[in-house]
């Protein structure tokens, strides 16, 4: 069996782990990164295509969270995780958010001061930008039907570095964290899956894993570890932890961002290139409207879940773009990791309010889309009907029932919360696994709740102070 040793094992490269191997490795630490997925460069595949989705997603996109209804939801597996394959929308953790964590959840040094010089710091290094010139089209839109009806909207930075003539390219943590860590020092080790964690006198040793070779071949491999840092985000680590004997408080408290979408037809082109990076924020924090990728594919797949005849729609396909409501749900789920079963068992269940709220949404999302010129609008809610004016979004009041929405989500956190509530959080105020002193998890299960926005701002925020917290006490 190939033995081999490194200080700190860092455990995914996402945005939580490729900040923590960067901090590391930049302050003299010797530092492993093992990824499950492989590594593809950011520019090998189209954004948001089927081949990005078979090259860069886990289970090649497709996921749920079982319950009723049941929200489908998207990992990235590959270097650099889900920074990959985001739209990179960045939105700091408000401040107001943080403090009701901080006292909740008993969180030490979780203050705004605190949260913000950390997130000025990540925003420097990895660039985060507003768009320079005029938004495309689909962006347009949502700010254009905010506007008539009067309601607030807002341009959100993205994690972009833009030339003089406005072309971008985002940020992702292969082509910043990643590569900081990799000429400090770091090693990354693509395809390497763990299969479980290793102890010895109530301290992690390192890990059992399985790496892949290019050929396909697969060898078993021990890591060995000083300290490991599991980020493999709200599903895998938890998972993972399980697997490894550790379940106190680990798992539970799933947190989503359940969408649910409309297939908005205007009479004109729309741009399909880009995520709008427009929101209307009158409804926020616990409602957030939105517009999703809108390539033939997820067109085609958001026309279908409406269950209506959506041929001419179709075929008429560049005149249409997705959009969605998100909302803060008040409901909650689990990772559940099983024996035998490579991929854990995930549920979430939505309360009543959370369902009352995604159909507030839809409506206002509706109102919005037909004010900026939508002259069809499809809901991704079976039978919903298809709505041409203002009048006809009424139907839609009752149609979100569990039986017909098809809700989905990309914002998976708060599987193994912080803070010194040991009654509600699964690790300290730090990442720390409680009477584990080596073991440490920094990545979005973390967060103790949804945000409400894309959480990578708060991923990275948290991250990078929890690294530094470990160099200043380890």
């Amino acid at each position: 069996m190939t033995v081999l040793d490194t200080e700190v094992l860092v455990i995914g490269s996402g945005a939580g782990g490729a900040t923590t191997a960067a901090r590391l490795a930049e302050a003299g630490r010797s530092v492993l990164v093992v990824e499950e997925g492989a590594w593809v460069p950011a520019e090998a595949t189209v954004p948001f295509s089927l081949e990005e989705m078979v090259a860069k997603y886990r289970h090649r996109g497709g996921a749920a969270a079982l319950g009723s209804p049941a929200v489908a939801y998207a990992e990235g597996s590959c270097v650099g995780g889900s920074t990959e394959i985001n739209s990179g929308l960045w939105h700091r953790l408000p401040d107001h958010l943080a403090e009701d964590w901080r006292r909740t959840y008993a969180i030490d040094e979780f203050t705004a001061p605190t949260l913000e010089r950390y997130a000025e710091e990540m925003e420097a290094t990895i660039g985060v930008s507003s768009l320079p010139g005029p938004p495309p089209v689909s962006s347009a839109i949502l700010a254009d039907g905010a506007t008539k009806l009067g309601w607030e909207s807002t341009e959100f930075p993205r994690v972009f570095r833009y030339a003089p003539d406005g072309s971008g390219v985002k940020q992702t943590m292969t082509r910043t964290m990643l590569p900081r860590a990799t000429a400090a020092g770091a090693v990354v080790q693509p395809r390497c899956r763990i299969k479980r964690l290793t102890f010895a006198g109530g301290r992690v040793t390192g890990a059992r894993a399985v790496l892949t070779h290019d050929d396909g071949a697969t060898e078993t491999v021990q890591l060995r570890a000083d300290h490991v840092f599991v980020c493999g985000g709200a599903i895998q680590s938890p998972a993972l932890l399980q697997r490894s004997g550790i379940r106190r408080g680990i798992g539970n408290g799933l947190k989503l961002h359940p969408t649910i979408k409309v297939a908005a037809r205007f009479p004109f082109p729309v741009d399909h290139d880009d995520v709008p990076m427009h929101r209307i924020i009158e409804f926020a924090p616990y409602l957030t409207i939105g517009g999703s990728a809108s390539r033939r594919g997820q067109v085609a797949l958001a026309l279908a879940e409406s269950g209506a005849p959506y041929q001419e729609a179709l075929a008429d396909w560049e005149s249409v773009a997705v959009y969605y409501a998100a909302i803060r749900s008040e409901g909650s789920g689990r990772v559940i990791a099983v024996p035998g079963f490579e991929a854990p068992i995930v549920t979430y269940r939505l309360t009543p309010g959370d369902l009352s709220r995604l159909a507030r949404g839809l409506i206002h999302l509706g109102e919005a889309l037909l004010a900026a010129g939508a002259t069809e609008l499809y809901p991704s809610v079976i039978d919903g009907g298809v709505v041409h004016d203002v009048q006809g979004l009424g139907q839609w009041w009752d149609a979100v029932t569990p039986a017909r929405a098809n809700l989905m989500t990309v914002h998976l956190t708060s599987s193994i919360r912080i803070g010194e509530n040991a009654e509600l959080a699964g690790a300290d105020s730090f990442g720390r696994i409680r009477n584990v002193a080596n073991l440490r998890v920094n990545d979005a299960s973390l967060l103790p709740e949804g945000p409400g926005v894309n959480p990578q701002a708060a991923i990275m925020t948290v991250a990078a102070r929890n690294a530094d917290h470990f160099l200043a006490t380890s």
